[in-house]
């Protein structure tokens, strides 16, 4: 028999010894056709781990829709590496059927089956999802929730603006910082008292994503919240927040920004230094040019560039005031 012939490779499938399975497995994959997706499904049920992995890749390498359920199955492997081998394989099937597969797997009892089918539909963009997705964001376990609220965020229908906006009150932190990144793909006057109570958020890294959200909307009205974030008690959040006040031109905020050119965190007077060079004020200039002796290169760097920003922007003989 030739030993290109699928059906030799195939045999060697059911062969007692474990290695020579895997073997079967490897040498199948330069030959492998559709004949080959039902031995390969058994071998998703081999008694080694190793060659339901490897079964796992050549099936997703073949992308026959009629593996996606066997590979559903595996999610729930007693094995880790075979756990993560079935969750990533799902990512790169397409079609109809593969996505139909994946909707009806949501009401799977198991939260890590209905999660990482979720993940699985992200790049279909299947809008038969859309109902099964909305449902997902009142699921009982919040990393379910969360990958519902990511993939919506990629359909970006009208339609789920609505749910998604009740995520921002979720109970689970995570799932209110990723609802505020996904409804900034919605941006609108309509979602601006949103994002500035996600300002207000009691996790510091809601309050960081809604800064950051602000500062990319273009709304002149995100800049009160933004400046009311400057005495936010995270760093983090007061970066950002200065970021975006530079973002959206708010000339009102440049007294505050001055004041955190002198504070005793780097990362906060470079962001003020980059901020006010977008603002092109020229009463920004001495205090920057106090920076160029700062401790801190970035800082240093940001300072000499927001100078040469404004200098060049600057009317003639607009100096230091």
């Amino acid at each position: 028999m030739e030993q290109s012939d699928p059906s030799h490779w195939l045999e060697r499938l059911r062969h007692p010894e474990a290695r020579e399975r895997q073997m079967a497995i490897m040498e199948l994959e330069d030959i492998a056709g559709p004949e080959s997706v039902e031995p390969l499904l058994e071998a998703l049920l081999d008694s080694d781990p190793v060659v339901r992995r490897l079964a796992i890749g050549l099936l997703e390498e073949l992308g026959d829709a009629r593996a996606v359920p066997g590979i559903i199955r595996c999610l729930l492997d007693a094995d880790r590496e075979v756990k993560d081998a079935a969750s990533a394989s799902l990512r790169d099937f397409r079609g109809e059927e593969a996505a139909a597969a994946m909707i009806a797997a949501m009401a799977h009892p198991e939260a890590e089956v209905r999660r990482w089918v979720i993940v699985g539909l992200r790049e279909l963009k299947d809008l038969r999802a859309v109902s099964p997705l909305i449902a997902a964001l009142d699921d009982a376990v919040g990393a379910v929730r969360r990958e519902a609220v990511i993939t919506l965020a990629y359909l970006r229908l009208p339609e789920s603006v609505a749910p998604l906006r009740r995520r921002l009150a979720d109970p689970d932190e995570d799932v209110r910082r990723i609802a505020v990144g996904a409804l900034a793909y919605f941006n609108g006057p309509s979602l601006l008292d949103d994002f500035t109570r996600a300002l207000r958020d009691a996790d510091w890294r809601v309050r960081v994503e809604a800064a950051i959200v602000l500062g990319r909307s273009g709304l002149s009205g995100a800049i009160g919240g933004l400046r009311a974030a400057l005495a936010d008690p995270y760093w983090q959040v007061q970066k950002e927040a200065i970021t975006s006040l530079g973002r959206l031109a708010a000339s009102a905020a440049v007294p505050e920004l001055i004041d955190f050119l002198q504070s005793p965190t780097a990362d906060l007077r470079r962001a003020a230094a980059y901020a006010l060079g977008e603002l092109q004020t020229p009463r920004a200039l001495a205090p920057l040019a106090a920076l160029l002796e700062d401790p801190d290169v970035e800082v240093r760097k940001a300072a000499s560039r927001s100078i040469e920003s404004i200098q060049k922007d600057a009317r003639p003989n607009a100096g230091f005031n």
